[in-house]
């Protein structure tokens, strides 16, 4: 059932996108949050997805590769050719023209706009080289203990200063298992007005993953209105940060406009790991908002068949009575919840 195409939000969200495929299509703050949150094990970005009791297994796993593909770091080689070809092809000309021009005033020129370009290249290198550093304490933290989880905090706060936007995403990640009011406070002190535009896109999407997990869907919103899309290049962390962009405005009112910017991503592309079931999770918020129970069933399918335990997301706070009644009854009939639990839910 085809659905009329934005042609603007299409545009913005499809620069470097994976394929369409996805299925039938239909920098502020934010307040301080109320305390209750359930924690959860989980990466950078990745937290319960719902209060129900039988989210903790499998829903943190919903958000793995979101929170990996959004926060992950550009390839050295990738980013130092892309830089030289930016700052090297126009430098080359720069100089031929000084060369050709014979003038001292062209050598200065030149030589000063070199210099400059130099000291970027640098700083772009010492910034790269903190992310991946922030990477391999993340990668050796995955899968640890409580305490495992202490020490990657201690190895970050002495290596990393408090407003490296990088580490304070990987704190987030961090504490995020043991105590979500300070992960969510730890995003809130990234001042998203110092940060690059990117970076601040990847906080911005972090705090209001954390948000509509807690079922604060008015403080998720601006958040998602303030991430522009076409500033992750890599597919894959796009899809991430479009399926919590979608998922806040399919659940405050925009749900049409969420089903546009879902149909840019193949939500069965294996090449897009965890962050399938993060798309399909938020296509099943959007087609209950639009009513179409069919194509909303047909998400849930696709969670239930993954992980039974993806359902318990959808049984927290504010959400659609339909998806809510329908995510309930998919999780009792796979047994995937205990007898008891099902008794009392009745």
């Amino acid at each position: 059932m085809a659905q009329k195409k934005d042609a603007a939000p299409r545009a913005a969200a499809t620069k470097g996108a994976p394929a369409k495929g996805a299925g039938p299509a239909k920098g502020a703050k934010d307040p301080a949050p109320p305390k209750g949150a359930a924690p959860n094990d989980g990466a950078l970005v990745k937290v319960p997805m719902g209060e129900a009791a039988p989210a903790s297994a499998g829903a943190s796993a919903l958000e793995r590769g979101a929170a990996a593909r959004a926060a992950a770091p550009p390839g050295a080689n990738e980013l130092f050719k892309t830089l030289g070809l930016r700052l090297g092809l126009p430098l080359a000309a720069l100089w031929i023209f000084a060369i050709w021009l014979n003038h001292w005033a062209g050598y200065l020129v030149s030589g000063g706009l070199t210099a400059a370009a130099l000291g970027f290249a640098f700083w772009v290198y010492r910034r790269l080289r903190g992310t991946q550093h922030v990477a391999t304490i993340l990668q050796k933290a995955q899968g640890a203990d409580k305490e495992g989880r202490k020490a990657a905090l201690s190895e970050l706060d002495a290596t990393f200063k408090k407003d490296d936007v990088a580490a304070a995403l990987a704190r987030a990640q961090l504490l995020v298992q043991d105590d979500p009011e300070r992960a969510l406070e730890v995003l809130q002190s990234v001042d998203l007005t110092k940060a690059m535009p990117a970076e601040a896109d990847q906080v911005r999407v972090q705090r209001a993953m954390l948000h509509l997990v807690r079922g604060e869907v008015d403080r998720a919103r601006p958040l998602a209105d303030a991430v522009e899309l076409t500033r992750t290049e890599d597919g894959g962390a796009r899809a991430a940060l479009a399926a919590v962009v979608a998922e806040a405005w399919a659940r405050s009112g925009q749900a049409k406009k969420a089903l546009t910017t879902l149909d840019v991503f193949n939500a069965d592309d294996e090449a897009l790991g965890d962050i399938r079931w993060q798309l399909w999770r938020s296509r099943a918020f959007a087609h209950a908002a639009t009513n179409d129970p069919k194509l909303m069933r047909r998400a849930l399918k696709k969670l239930a068949a993954h992980n039974p335990q993806f359902l318990a997301g959808f049984l927290g706070k504010k959400v659609h009575p339909l998806l809510e009644r329908e995510a309930r009854q998919m999780l009792m009939q796979s047994g995937a919840v205990p007898r008891k639990m099902q008794f009392q839910r009745r």
